[in-house]
């Protein structure tokens, strides 16, 4: 039996693997029954280089395809699965220009370890007997075995940390709330996943779903909760399927419900669309907006496990903790603490994007480098670009510079850097991301998401937009610098919530690393990355300019003069200083020049 692995994560999705998929199962049913070689096709949630996709497996030969249309089925299945034979020009080409068959000699993959990710893009999520045919369920049947205690102790001993952003001791999370005698408890998974540019917790809950739900259930029986919802970002409505299907599945197999594996131990889990807001991620404004109420945080002084949903004792995970849970209790909780550092154990999920040329979703043990993810995995920046920056963490996530890329990526190392773990957003900058307006473009988006609530974040961040929109377009002062850095340590002091704490980071951490590209903008009123339009103007060197006609064809507004085999040139007065010349330009002939703004 051979199987064909398509895959049908969002990104695949959106490049027409559902019609590779269609194209598959068509061709294999129209197939004679005493065909040679039994072969079935499944669709499989990401398989994590979504750069290259859609992605096709053939397994068990472990033959990996890349950028597969529809009309490459009939000779994958005339060659692959009838033959043997692999379809060289679907295969991957390494730096060296050798084609590799094999998923594992992969270099994106090659460098992974896969826990949370375990069953994302090998098992079909709509199928139960998949996820039982991969152990799927047999921790939540020994948990059945073991006291809460037991449970308990496990999960201290693995060290897991939440993995939505804060970092918390899951196992000292569980058993502050599993120590309150009230009840009805409740557990709650966080997938309202916000952050620009992150889709860990969306690829598992569409990829593995049925893992998410046996971690809920796991949580349960430790706290004793009968009850339990699913907290889904409305805009994950293919993921929000995935969990409906599972949670239908489970139920009517007697896995959950009124009777969990018939143990006479009850668990109801409901799906609750997601507000809408990015501070709704936060745990006190989520579990407001599941009770009905406007998605606003509240001041901790008394705790969720304490006083969580309708003032019950309730623990919220994000989805990435959950599907490490099985796991952990499964394998137990020191073989999950072999990997990873001190501080920090197991895997951590991250979606790499940006400039990198080899964009995904990656899971490495914590302590793994950034230079690791990004060059050893990412493959590098794209166009042999110079790296500049990282942001990790999410809109409120710092920019580490090229000076740190040897830096331990853990919860405890980034946060002494500025920088955070957050739930795993990654996103790479060449030398044509301008700092500054990474910056601005960051406190625009916490601005329009601040829920208003408190003064330091409502008006912090209304004032930080207008500094650094000044500074972005020629209007910026020196002392402007100072004062950004005092606002960004009083919303650190004095913010209600995570959101206004942490909003200040990309802005402190590009002062801290990147303060001449500020200075530029000010002093010299020119952004260096060309980037800031009302701060830059482009120009051809000739000597550089071989006439391809590039810059001139990717122009929108006929800004540029010339003709083949001659040095272009660019009519300031029609430029709308766009930057297409530049990117379109192979021979690094278009350069940026500051505006004389006087």
């Amino acid at each position: 039996m051979k199987t064909i692995r398509i895959c049908c994560g969002t990104g695949c999705l959106a490049n027409g693997s559902l019609l590779v998929a269609e194209e598959f199962e068509k061709k294999i049913s129209q197939a004679s029954v005493d065909a040679a070689v039994e072969c079935v096709a499944k669709r499989t949630g990401c398989h994590g280089l979504c750069e290259d996709g859609p992605i096709v497996t053939i397994m068990p030969d472990n033959i990996c395809y890349y950028h597969v249309r529809p009309k490459d089925v009939d000779e994958i299945l005339e060659k692959t699965i009838a033959n043997d034979t692999p379809v060289e020009r679907l295969l991957y080409q390494n730096e060296q220009g050798v084609k590799i068959m094999s998923q594992r000699e992969n270099p994106f993959y090659a460098h992974q370890t896969k826990i949370a990710l375990r069953n994302v893009g090998t098992i079909s999520p709509d199928s139960l007997e998949d996820y039982l045919a991969a152990d799927g369920y047999k921790a939540l049947k020994k948990a059945l075995t073991m006291s809460p205690e037991e449970i308990l102790t496990e999960m201290e001993r693995s060290g897991l940390r939440g993995r939505g952003g804060a970092g918390f001791p899951t196992g000292r999370k569980w058993r502050t709330a599993a120590g309150y005698d009230v009840f009805p408890k409740y557990v709650v998974c966080n997938g309202d996943e916000g952050d620009p540019g992150a889709f860990m917790d969306g690829s598992i809950l569409e990829g593995d779903p049925h893992s998410v739900l046996e971690g809920m259930a796991i949580c349960a029986l430790a706290i004793g909760a009968e009850e339990g919802f699913l907290y889904i970002r409305d805009e994950y409505v293919h993921a929000r399927r995935s969990i409906k299907e599972a949670i239908r599945q489970a139920e009517a197999a007697g896995i959950l419900g009124d009777n969990i594996m018939g143990s006479g131990k009850k668990l109801h889990l409901s799906i609750v669309r997601g507000g809408g807001a990015f501070v709704c991620g936060e745990s006190t404004a989520l579990m407001a907006s599941i009770e009905g109420r406007v998605g606003e945080p509240r001041a901790k002084y008394i705790r969720s496990v304490q006083k969580g949903l309708w003032d019950h004792p309730t623990v919220l995970n994000n989805v990435e903790t959950l599907a490490n849970v099985p796991y952990i209790i499964l394998h137990g909780g020191a073989s999950y603490a072999a990997v990873g550092t001190g501080g920090s154990k197991g895997t951590k999920v991250f979606a790499m994007v940006g400039k990198v040329k080899r964009t995904g979703l990656v899971e490495v043990p914590m302590g793994a480098t950034l230079r690791e993810l990004i060059f050893d995995i990412g493959g590098g920046i794209r166009n042999g670009r110079p790296f500049k920056a990282v942001q990790t963490g999410g809109p409120s996530g710092g920019c580490i510079p090229e000076s740190m890329l040897d830096l331990p990526v853990d919860f405890d190392t980034l946060k002494k850097y500025g920088a955070m773990m957050g739930s795993g957003g990654m996103i790479v900058m060449d030398d044509r991301s301008c700092m500054v307006e990474v910056a601005r473009y960051y406190v625009q988006f916490l601005c329009g998401e601040s829920c208003g609530k408190c003064t330091p974040c409502r008006e912090g961040l209304k004032q930080m937009l207008a500094i650094l929109t000044d500074i972005c377009e020629g209007r910026g002062r020196i002392e402007d610098l100072d004062l950004l850095e005092a606002l960004g340590e009083t919303m650190q002091e004095a913010s209600l919530c995570a959101l206004g704490k942490s909003a200040p980071n990309p802005v402190l951490t590009t002062l801290k690393y990147f303060r001449g590209e500020y200075e530029a903008h000010i002093l010299e009123h020119r952004c260096p990355a060309g980037v800031c339009t009302k701060l830059t103007s482009f120009a051809i060197d000739p000597d550089k300019c071989r006439g391809c006609t590039a810059c001139a064809r990717a122009c929108p507004v006929n800004a540029v003069a010339g003709t083949a085999r001659h040095p272009h040139a660019i009519d300031a007065a029609l430029c709308i200083r766009c930057g297409s010349c530049r990117e379109a330009c192979r021979f690094d002939a278009v350069y940026t020049e500051g505006r004389d703004l006087s």
